[in-house]
């Protein structure tokens, strides 16, 4: 048994441990640094999964760092293997190779995994996407003549229809809710989307339960609950994700939708954080309302505030959620939570792009929702995130009105 140096150990190897592990190198920790994830590859990004990764002819990981960089940087990529216990008396981590890693301080940035559907009938043209293998593997399906059916109406779902599109194959996206995208996208906006998928050949169900999965080996055949059915070459299910919780929770560590923290991202015990996906913490613009966020720049951004926590900084998290997907040259952008609303204002930004600006009963501005060509609606929605980070209350006709500048309310 292998035992290493005590330092700064990060368990999770994808954007947020890694933009962690970068972090504590830029500000100036000369200690140990040792990374270690599941999967084979280099931290990477996640978000081209479900959009470059689909349509590109020689599909790539989106490195965060280069071995070189990491080499340079003395952070030890320990790849491939999982951690499987956390002493927290001895202060170390074992790991699934039988190596054990004592720590000063343990970040885990463990993620999350697709929501499983449970259902049986399941086999290998039944399909779900969370690493660069899963991106492979769906992609060889993407071709004209294939068809493939998508179990849920959320963002990943919505840019894999929109990619397997470009690539000409068919596509039917199947929607239990009413509608798509039902969780923290106003409901104009997506029926922009849903337009928009609609134009370009997606046949899309919503309201519809499934009765049945059948997986041959050969196709899938889907059984509606009203008693239609459809076959697809492949069946790729996105409705959701759970945080990856399982070794914070042997470990003893508080969970609650996620590995809980503080605004700090410190857990339970005062020498393990967590951060990104896997841990639900106070947002402090909504009054600590506790919330777990699945978004690109959260990881980014936690991984980075943990990484200064650790080192002792004592800095409480305080920035306000922001969430982006591109679909068919259009761009969808949420500053905030949209449920904190109240009530919605809507600014016309010419060529069909319109930001929805949700007020709070005080008044307060707590969402910003755009969408529209290209980045025509990523300026305001910037401006909107200062305002609703300043706990801001412009007048709403201010907001509606197109001649009202939004920087001239932020310096008001």
């Amino acid at each position: 048994m292998m035992v290493m140096q005590a330092g700064m150990v990060i368990i999770g190897a994808g954007e947020c441990g890694g933009r962690a592990a970068l972090a504590l190198r830029e500000l100036g920790y000369d200690g140990s640094v040792t990374l270690v994830g599941d999967e084979p590859h280099l931290p990477y990004e996640r978000p081209p999964l479900s959009k470059d990764a689909m349509i590109s002819d020689a599909p790539e990981i989106k490195a965060i760092a280069s071995d070189e960089m990491l080499t340079e940087k003395s952070i030890r990529h320990i790849h491939s293997v999982q951690a499987v216990g956390i002493d927290r008396a001895a202060h170390t981590v074992r790991l699934s190779d039988r190596s054990v890693l004592p720590y000063d301080k343990l970040l885990l940035a463990t993620g999350s995994t697709p929501r499983r559907l449970p259902m049986p009938g399941l086999g290998a043209r039944c399909v779900y996407l969370r690493t660069f293998a899963d991106a492979l593997a769906i992609r060889s399906h993407l071709s004209p003549g294939n068809r493939i059916a998508i179990i849920g109406g959320g963002f990943i779902g919505l840019e894999l229809a929109a990619a397997s599109r470009k690539l000409g194959a068919a596509v039917t996206v199947i929607e239990a809710q009413p509608r798509i995208l039902m969780r923290g996208v106003p409901a104009e906006i997506a029926e922009v989307i849903h337009a928009a998928h609609e134009s370009e050949g997606v046949t899309v169900l919503t309201g519809v339960g499934i009765a049945d999965l059948a997986d041959d080996g050969a196709k899938v055949r889907i059984s509606f609950a009203d008693g239609r059915s459809i076959d697809a070459d492949l069946a790729v299910i996105g409705i959701g994700a759970v945080p990856v919780t399982g070794l914070a929770a042997e470990a003893g560590l508080t969970v609650d939708n996620g590995i809980a923290v503080d605004g700090e991202l410190q857990t339970s015990d005062p020498d393990i954080f967590a951060a990104g996906d896997c841990c639900s913490f106070p947002l402090a613009v909504y009054g600590g309302r506790r919330v777990r966020l699945e978004a690109w720049r959260n990881a980014q951004e936690q991984g980075a505030l943990a990484a200064r926590n650790m080192l002792g900084a004592d800095e409480a998290h305080a920035a306000v959620p922001w969430f982006w997907s591109d679909q068919y040259g259009l761009s969808l952008q949420i500053a905030g939570l949209s449920d904190e609303g109240k009530t919605t204002v809507r600014r016309d930004l010419g060529d069909g792009a319109f930001i929805l600006f949700h007020l709070a009963e005080d008044g307060r501005l707590v969402s910003a929702s755009g969408i529209g060509p290209g980045n025509a609606v990523a300026r305001d929605i910037r401006l909107a995130e200062m305002l609703i980070a300043r706990r801001a209350r412009p007048a709403p006709e201010a907001l509606g009105s197109q001649d009202v500048k939004l920087k001239s309310l932020l310096a008001a």
